[in-house]
């Protein structure tokens, strides 16, 4: 009777074992490369979906060297929201902003070799960010790791590089960084798993149904086209584009080049949920409005058409201080590239048809007035005084004069010694002798 009782138990434990996370889902959402806002708008759809199908539990497989604090922030906020359990499982780094986004999850699993940390604010320049970035980064990490209850001196040694911490051998100027067994010894870990198969092992998931969420091609060009050194490559390409088919004829492959730039920059940050139709229509009517300011000059149409361009641009960009700086690069460049162009080539396009370049030289025959070279050395007398300037009468002729400096009454006998241009000067015959 007691091994019937025995036998009926372990059937039905290992009934349960084996059917473990029978039923439920597991959405896999990879977090790779760096850390930008194509990455947050597919990390937002991804979980909305994930949410609309119903999955028992997201994680995130984090890969990343960091990126863009602003997208890691909104990152974190699409995770605090779900109402779903996430795990972000690092599977090779999760360096600065990727660090951040880790913490954010309800917990961390680890692959072995793994790290994660390391999470100073950089710039574009590849410089320290300034004290008031640094102090607000310091004050995020702090309260993602409270979020799960984890020691925040670590998280600050993560980013304050003034934090020693013996036991890690963490010195002064260094950043921590934490392997997997030293993070699961600190509590910055709650596992360390090889695979997918021990993760949902830990996580009691085994027998649930996997679902991945792998980026489409749209989500790579979105990602692409919003990396913060590519925005102002784009802007450039498609500025200099523009403002070189006015200098060429017909349309051809410099206006073919910025349209094109023009077109993957709006679709990228469309794509990536940064850019509506809106943007997208001013940035057209004021290229509309530029091209009509070349027929019907008069200027009010021409700002107006900058300012709707820029307008665009700014709604396009998602980050205010991104989008202008990328902005003034691309003048910069349109600025020098089409003085080194039109130097190089001059005016062969429209714009030649409609303002007028050339210019008027004696070599080309124009003349301003008659050089009267035949009057040297002709002798007259003055019809006004010469103070220095006056009239001097040459045979039945009144000539407009200028002396050498001195004056010279009415009625004295002078002698033409110069012409140069229209400046005819006199000198007295009594001097000259």
């Amino acid at each position: 009777m007691l091994c019937l009782f025995w036998g009926i138990y372990g059937l039905i434990f290992s009934q349960h074992v084996f059917s473990a996370g029978k039923g439920k889902t597991v959405t896999f959402i990879p977090v790779e490369h760096e850390v930008e806002r194509g990455l947050e708008a597919f990390l937002e759809r991804n979980i909305k979906k994930a949410e609309e199908d119903g999955t028992d539990h997201i994680v995130l497989e984090i890969y990343t060297p960091g990126g863009r604090v602003d997208a890691a922030l909104h990152i974190a906020k699409i995770m605090r929201e779900t109402e779903i359990p996430i795990t972000a499982y690092v599977v090779k780094n999760a360096f600065s902003a990727g660090a951040y986004i880790a913490l954010n999850a309800d917990q961390i699993v680890m692959k072995p070799s793994t790290t994660i940390g390391s999470a100073a604010v950089i710039d574009a320049q590849g410089n320290a960010a300034g004290q008031k970035a640094e102090s607000a980064w310091k004050a995020e990490m702090l309260a993602a790791a409270e979020l799960n209850d984890r020691d925040p001196l670590y998280a600050e040694a993560m980013v304050d590089p003034d934090i020693e911490i013996e036991e890690l051998h963490v010195k002064k100027g260094d950043l921590l960084t934490l392997t997997a067994s030293e993070a699961l010894k600190v509590g910055y870990a709650e596992n360390i798993a090889q695979d997918r198969q021990e993760l949902l092992a830990y996580l009691n998931l085994e027998d649930a149904k996997i679902l991945e969420s792998s980026p489409t091609f749209a989500d790579k060009i979105a990602r692409f086209v919003t990396n913060p050194v590519v925005v102002p490559i784009l802007l450039s390409l498609g500025s200099l584009g523009l403002v070189l088919e006015l200098y060429t004829p017909g349309f051809g492959i410099a206006g073919s080049i910025g349209a094109l730039s023009l077109m993957l920059f709006f679709y990228g940050h469309m794509i990536a949920g940064l850019a509506g139709w809106e943007a997208v229509i001013l940035f057209g009517v004021g290229l509309v409005l530029i091209i009509l300011e070349l027929f019907l000059p008069g200027g009010i149409m021409g700002i107006l058409g900058v300012v709707a361009m820029l307008t665009g641009l700014i709604l396009a960009g998602g980050s205010l201080s991104g989008i202008l700086i990328a902005i003034a690069i691309a003048i910069v460049v349109t600025i020098i590239g089409s003085y080194f162009f039109i130097r190089s080539f001059g005016y062969n396009g429209p714009l030649k048809r409609l303002v007028l370049f050339d210019s008027t030289s004696s070599e080309k025959g124009y003349l301003s007035h008659q050089e009267r070279i035949d009057l040297t050395g002709r002798t007259g007398l003055t019809a006004t005084p010469l103070r220095p300037s006056g009239s001097v009468k040459v045979d039945d002729e009144y000539l407009d004069v200028v002396t050498e400096g001195s004056y010279i009454e009415k009625g004295q006998l002078v002698k033409i010694v110069k012409v140069s241009g229209g400046r005819v000067v006199v000198r007295s015959v009594e001097n000259n002798e």
